[in-house]
């Protein structure tokens, strides 16, 4: 089996600062390259500028709402495969379903668990480099 990628450069797409500093120190703990977007239109800016390996992108974003985000993801060449993770406190009975029909791939709810974060990000790249992982909470 291969382990994900050290290193994988990983974009946050979040407009909260906190949840932005805390998912940036379990990342970068573990070795990964980050950069940061606090909405929608900045993410992809910064996103079609230079590929990331993962994003995690809020739901609720201003300027360009986490929905708008993948659907534009997914209609670019070079980023429509990449993993997009959602971070979200929407936790009704099928919003799940909702955001992996919008085309995330899929979703970690907020509040972050510091304990298994790393671990749930790192399933999403080890499935995108061939590493079959069971589906973060």
């Amino acid at each position: 089996m291969e382990d994900p990628p050290l290193n994988a450069r990983i974009l946050i797409i979040e407009d909260n600062p906190a949840n932005m500093e805390l998912m940036a120190y379990l990342l970068e703990a573990r070795g990964h390259q980050l950069s940061f977007a606090a909405d929608g239109e900045a993410g992809l800016a910064v996103a079609f500028a230079e590929p990331p390996d993962l994003i995690v992108c809020d739901v609720h974003l201003p300027r360009l709402d986490g929905d708008a985000v993948v659907m534009a993801l997914r209609q670019h060449p070079a980023l429509c495969d990449v993993p997009v993770v959602a971070v979200t406190a929407l936790a009704m009975v099928g919003d799940r379903e909702k955001l992996l029909a919008a085309g995330f791939d899929g979703y970690i709810s907020k509040p972050i668990e510091p304990e298994t974060f790393s671990q749930d990000i790192e399933g999403f790249l080890s499935r995108k480099h061939g590493t079959p992982q069971a589906t973060a909470r």
